[in-house]
């Protein structure tokens, strides 16, 4: 009989308390006292043990997520790149609807480019032009980022384990294609009830979202899920995130691409 080593039972151990606060919609605590604070190979092996989780209760993966694009928050959490989540079906919403606020723990939204594939990116260089060539079209994107881990008490293997601090995500009906407009020179201005809150631009994000989308490419690539043809691939923050509350409504308006508003509300 052979036995787990103790690292794949922290690993293991770690995913189950993610799994339980996210079931739950109950804070735990943060998971790098099992897997340690920067091992990126252990922490994304939590991530795949979550995600197997969600998909056998019946979740479906449409797509990913680019986290820690800006170089402050890298310098604050004492890493060098970005990284990585999953985008599943239940998380996914559209402009004008309601949010309901009790699937969140501690909900900051944050203003994105998304877009959707209409190739594979499995195979090639991976490069900027092949990146275009895969992409359909774009549109703008509201990411509310939540943390399990209680506080957001967090360090890199913490948010890379507790899946990139995925929450949900709201995305405007509104297309267009690249021909249409250029994500290096988008602004970006994010209101909620009404107040401005963040701004930024295109170039915020690791210089240009189609940058981020290349990173995200590779390193899919490299943890073995290419990224597909008609997922939706949200590229990084264009500006600071803010916190949200019951009742606030978020504007994200993005220069040559569009707005997108939604309402966070009490209740299913």
């Amino acid at each position: 009989m052979t036995y787990p080593t103790p690292a794949v039972e922290a690993e293991e151990q770690a995913a189950e308390r993610l799994l339980t606060a996210l079931q739950t919609r109950t804070a735990c605590t943060p998971v790098r006292d099992l897997i340690g604070p920067v091992d990126l190979p252990a922490a994304y092996r939590v991530q795949e043990k979550l995600t197997a989780g969600r998909v056998a209760g019946g979740a479906r993966i449409v797509g990913r997520k680019i986290g820690l694009t800006s170089k402050a928050v890298q310098d604050q959490m004492g890493v060098d790149q970005p990284d990585f989540g999953v985008l599943f079906d239940d998380m996914a919403y559209v402009g004008g609807d309601d949010v309901p606020m009790n699937r969140l723990l501690q909900p900051k939204a944050e203003a994105e480019v998304a877009f959707v594939l209409k190739k594979d990116l499995a195979d090639g260089p991976l490069d900027i032009d092949q990146i275009r060539d895969a992409i359909d079209y774009g549109m703008a994107a509201i990411e509310v980022c939540d943390s399990r881990i209680d506080g957001w008490d967090i360090k890199f293997a913490d948010t890379v384990a507790d899946n990139a601090s995925s929450g949900v995500y709201v995305l405007d009906e509104s297309t267009k294609t690249l021909d249409d407009f250029s994500p290096v020179d988008v602004g970006m201005r994010m209101l909620i009830n009404g107040e401005e809150v963040s701004t930024g631009n295109g170039a915020a994000c690791l210089g240009d979202p189609l940058n981020a989308v290349a990173w995200l490419a590779k390193a899919a690539r490299d943890f073995g899920e290419p990224l597909r043809a008609g997922q939706v691939i949200l590229s990084g923050a264009l500006g600071p995130m803010r916190p949200i509350e019951s009742g606030d409504e978020v504007t994200v308006e993005i220069t040559g691409l569009g707005t997108v508003t939604a309402t966070f509300t009490e209740g299913d």
